[in-house]
């Protein structure tokens, strides 16, 4: 499996006072999404997210997005290893999948093309 780059996940409560921040302190413009009841912004290697509370609580028990050449083969390698997927291959901007590592860490693996996924 080809890891391309990660983003840090960050849950903020104002997205747009954070993407401020954030674009000042990379360099770099933000790119928005939504997905659901959540707002998203890349900048960076950071991955913003802000909104409906229940998803963000999902949301914050997963470390970091990971990007990846090709979810199919994360897929197989991870299954492999002895890792659980707990969602995907799923079409998002691209595709993800969402995987619980055997150590308990959960990781959201991504098409490496996906804006903030570095």
């Amino acid at each position: 499996m080809e890891i391309l780059g990660t983003s840090l996940r960050v849950c903020v409560d104002d997205l747009d006072a954070a993407v401020g921040v954030y674009e000042r302190l990379t360099g770099e413009r933000a790119v928005r999404s939504r997905r659901g009841g959540v707002s998203v912004a890349a900048v960076g290697a950071f991955l913003l997210m802000s909104g409906d509370e229940a998803e963000l609580e999902l949301l914050r028990k997963v470390t970091a997005t990971i990007a990846v050449k090709d979810v199919d083969e994360a897929h197989r390698t991870l299954t492999e290893v002895g890792a659980h997927i707990l969602a995907g291959p799923l079409p998002t901007p691209g595709r993800n999948l969402l995987a619980l590592h055997p150590d308990g860490t959960i990781f959201e693996y991504v098409d490496g093309g996906v804006p903030g996924a570095r």
